[in-house]
């Protein structure tokens, strides 16, 4: 592979005097899409908001095409790196074009800046946004917020994409649009690091897993070798199961249910019509 599009080494972020991370190495290649799991709490969002610059770090490393994080200005890093985080304000006073907007001010003044009209529009038909275009973003509903989010990081043009839960908020098919949006990036040369609580979705999707437990990364390789059912029932603490799909080939992971009531009969398992 080329040199790595992010590197982070003994990383370490505390916040109110407790560790939330710490020993984090890890490498992020343009080209790849890795998705960063693992149970409530264990330190996802801190991590990548740790790696993306928006929080400090305690000790260690992070590097964006090998310059140091702490090297960079702030808008020379909105060109290096799209960051879409879950604590996002949502009565921002904007409308949806405006906010997708925002995402090409790092490119004011810049021979790129010719191209930024074309690019806001771009981003926001690929995030399914024209209709509401000129609709206040604070009266937008979480998932359509999302999208939104998206639209702005995708109109950044940045070669790293680091998104907190993308598909959180989404319906299906949104779900699936903003993913095939992000492998349509990865087969351009962008990098993609997002944090993601569907392992199905993580599975299809994802080059790689980082797999995170108690603020450590406990497992990190091909998604194969990662998202085994050992492994991921331990970690969750919930049996968890996974199979090849026996018409797309990919790998489908989904936490054991045996023992849940079919509906309308508690306590009874159903007969398949």
């Amino acid at each position: 592979m080329n040199r790595p599009a992010l590197t982070a080494a003994g990383v370490e972020v505390t916040i109110g005097g407790r560790r939330i991370v710490a020993g984090i190495d890890l490498e992020l290649h343009h080209g790849e899409i890795v998705a960063l799991v693992g149970p409530n709490g264990c330190g996802k969002s801190t991590l990548l908001s740790g790696l993306g610059g928006l929080r400090p770090l305690s000790s260690g490393t992070v590097s964006f095409d090998g310059t140091g994080l702490t090297s960079i200005g702030a808008l020379e890093l909105a060109r290096r790196r799209a960051l879409v985080t879950q604590s996002g304000r949502t009565d921002i006073p904007f409308l949806v074009h405006e906010v997708v907007e925002m995402g090409r001010y790092p490119w004011s003044r810049t021979p790129q800046a010719a191209q930024s009209a074309a690019i806001i529009e771009e981003s926001m038909a690929e995030c399914d946004l024209l209709e509401i275009r000129d609709r206040p973003f604070s009266q937008l509903s979480g998932g359509q917020q999302a999208r939104v989010s998206l639209a702005r990081a995708l109109a950044q043009h940045a070669g790293i994409l680091m998104l907190d839960e993308p598909t959180a908020a989404l319906d299906i098919h949104h779900q699936e649009r903003v993913l095939a949006l992000l492998a349509k990036r990865r087969a351009a040369g962008a990098a993609v690091l997002m944090v993601v609580h569907d392992l199905s979705l993580a599975a299809a999707y994802a080059n790689r897993v980082i797999l995170m437990k108690a603020g450590q990364i406990v497992a990190t390789g091909p998604t194969e070798s990662v998202m085994t059912p050992e492994l991921l029932s331990r970690i969750y603490d919930h049996r968890v199961l996974t199979w090849t799909h026996p018409d797309t080939g990919q790998l489908v992971v989904l936490p054991d249910r045996s023992h849940a009531p079919t509906a309308g009969h508690p306590g009874r398992r159903g007969t398949p019509l």
